[in-house]
């Protein structure tokens, strides 16, 4: 898969969704040095077959119209492959550089943000013309950016439903597209211990507290109970996909811990395409 697309379209949450989806990623990969990354990638004792590979404007080769050339080799060596392409109307691109302050790859050449945003998309028009899939961003936050990569990309990944747990803090809001949605404010809270406050619920020492509390557990019990009864329904009408949000306070310790933990045990159940999103952590 070669992801590619203007900068500020998503090109990150969709490698990084693929990572999460087993695939072996890489950003920014010389494009000429694609057929041999493969070669090296698929050689090697673990037999990696599902690669994702970024090639946008920050590449070095200066010649991107090339890259039907380097597809076609990777073709020769026995991989199907897909040139994805992320797209954005220059208005959401403004927007968006100006929420994050950050620079535009092509900034360095001296040019205000809005021409260096004509120039890219004059440099990419020939990524543009041969992609498998062109998926336009301009209406979507992260959350829907990561929902369609698994629904669009990961076709083929795995058999079933694919789960996106995600933590989230109450007081930025609800995720807009969480099928189910647990409160944990509830439980005790592990900001009001010094010691466990800067870290999440990813920490070992987070993990571990909130695991000798009982109320905690009986709380993960009895939702994992839920969603290993409901799921299963869900999957027979032949849903795609399902997200199930976690939310607290801050989103930092007890909705990261209880989306982990329950994209733990259902891992555990030998599925495929879970995945796990934390919104306060990103």
């Amino acid at each position: 898969m070669v992801v590619s697309g203007m900068s500020g379209s998503g090109k990150s949450v969709a490698l990084n969704t693929l990572e999460d989806l087993d695939f072996f990623c890489t950003d920014n990969l010389p494009a000429e040095l694609l057929p041999r990354f493969v070669r090296s990638v698929a050689s090697d004792n673990r037999g990696r077959h599902r690669l994702a590979v970024g090639i946008d404007v920050r590449n070095r080769t200066p010649d991107l119209t090339r890259i039907p050339e380097w597809l076609s080799e990777v073709g020769d060596l026995g991989f199907d492959h897909k040139l994805v392409y992320f797209d954005t109307r220059d208005e959401v691109l403004l927007k968006r550089y100006s929420d994050t302050r950050r620079k535009h790859p092509l900034s360095h050449e001296g040019l205000p943000l809005a021409d260096a945003i004509v120039l890219e998309r004059k440099r990419m028009r020939p990524l543009r013309a041969i992609a498998d899939l062109v998926m336009d961003t301009s209406e979507m936050n992260v959350h829907q950016m990561r929902r369609q990569v698994i629904t669009e990309l990961g076709v083929g990944a795995h058999q079933g439903l694919s789960l996106l747990f995600e933590s989230f803090a109450y007081k930025r809001g609800l995720p807009a597209d969480a099928d189910f949605v647990f409160d944990a404010r509830a439980l005790p809270n592990p900001h009001w211990d010094a010691r466990l406050r800067p870290l999440s619920g990813r920490d070992a020492a987070v993990r571990e507290h909130l695991d000798r509390d009982a109320l905690v557990q009986e709380f993960r019990g009895q939702v994992t109970a839920f969603l290993d009864t409901w799921i299963p329904r869900f999957e027979a009408e032949t849903r795609s996909y399902l997200t199930v949000a976690f939310g607290c306070t801050g989103g930092r310790h007890r909705s990261v811990y209880l989306a982990e933990s329950l994209a733990r045990h259902f891992r555990d159940q030998g599925r495929e395409g879970v995945v796990t999103f934390h919104r306060e952590l990103e």
